[in-house]
């Protein structure tokens, strides 16, 4: 019997997906340095974001046969050291798409409305102080005809792109691979319409976009640093529910300290699971502990699709 390690746990339904196809699937967690040990007894391990899977972990791990990511990156997994080693290695980039999209967009509805400050002195001013808290939150903007520019022109970044496009935003793409800028729109009544956003360099984004979200892989320095803060809008608002890196969050902090930046949404950080102190504190900046694929449906899909994978890969 083929034994699966899912080790950051996997839905109920992916589960069963499994066993009903003769898998044995464990999802007890077993922490990070005991894998070298605890993993000769299985053939799979599936991971999220907690779980690496590094070139020593394989070496140790003669007897692993596949590597399943329930998620878009891979950048846990040395994914080239474990195919040459002769490793399926898959992940689920579609199934999460839509749901880190919405997560964007809750988080930009939400910023240029002070809901995260205000929500963090509502319960402690509001009853001494409900008239000031009234005039400092009365300089919201609406999203309508701002320009979004999106960083990283894939699965997600498209899903952002019709929700934009949905509330009247103009788009501005940039991707490190050629891609097409035309989306197809689902209507009312199952009605289908395609529309193109205008594609862009990285930095006519950085120098015109009211606002800025992030889709990229990780990368070995920031994407985003001081010189190409100093280079933004004034008052640009940023979100990066991607990677940890992307940003550098100390010129981040000094960019929100000084105005050039508004506000920051930041679901990923450099030092999870303890981010800077200057990072989780900061009045400017609205938090979440890295759940943009965390929706039920996404986490469903994510089950179903990871487990799809698995039973052809050793069914072949």
């Amino acid at each position: 019997m083929i034994k699966i390690l899912a080790n950051d746990g996997i839905d109920p339904i992916g589960k069963k997906m499994l066993e009903d196809a003769g898998f044995f699937v464990d999802t007890n967690n077993i922490p990070q340095e005991e894998l070298p040990v605890k993993l000769q007894g299985y053939d799979a391990i599936t991971v999220r974001s907690a779980t690496k899977v590094r070139k020593a972990l394989i070496d140790a791990c003669p007897n692993l046969k596949l590597i399943g990511r329930g998620g878009v990156g891979v950048d846990n997994i040395d994914v080239d050291y474990a195919k040459e080693k002769g490793l399926g290695v898959y992940n689920t980039p579609a199934s999460s798409s839509l749901s880190v999209a919405e997560l964007v967009f809750a988080q930009l509805f939400g910023c240029v409305r002070f809901l995260p400050d205000s929500n963090r002195k509502m319960p402690v001013e509001g009853n001494t102080k409900f008239n000031d808290l009234k005039k400092a939150y009365a300089k919201g903007i609406e999203l309508r005809d701002k320009t979004l520019g999106i960083v990283g022109f894939g699965r997600i970044g498209r899903e952002v792109a019709k929700i934009a496009i949905g509330v009247g935003m103009n788009v501005l793409a940039y991707d490190l691979y050629p891609f097409s800028p035309e989306l197809e729109l689902t209507l009312g009544g199952g009605t289908k319409v395609k529309v193109a956003v205008k594609s862009a360099t990285l930095d006519e984004i950085i120098k015109t976009a009211d606002f800025i979200t992030l889709h990229t892989p990780f990368v070995d320095k920031a994407l985003i640093g001081a010189a190409e803060l100093a280079q933004m809008k004034k008052g640009v608002g940023l979100v990066n529910i991607s990677r940890g890196g992307l940003i550098d969050e100390l010129a981040l902090v000094d960019a929100l300290n000084s105005g050039q930046v508004s506000f920051a949404a930041l679901d990923v950080f450099d030092n999870e699971p303890t981010p800077r102190e200057e990072i989780i504190k900061h009045p400017k900046i609205s938090l979440t502990p890295h759940i943009g694929a965390a929706t039920n449906e996404a986490q469903e899909r994510i089950g179903v699709e990871l487990a799809s994978l698995i039973i052809g890969h050793f069914n072949k």
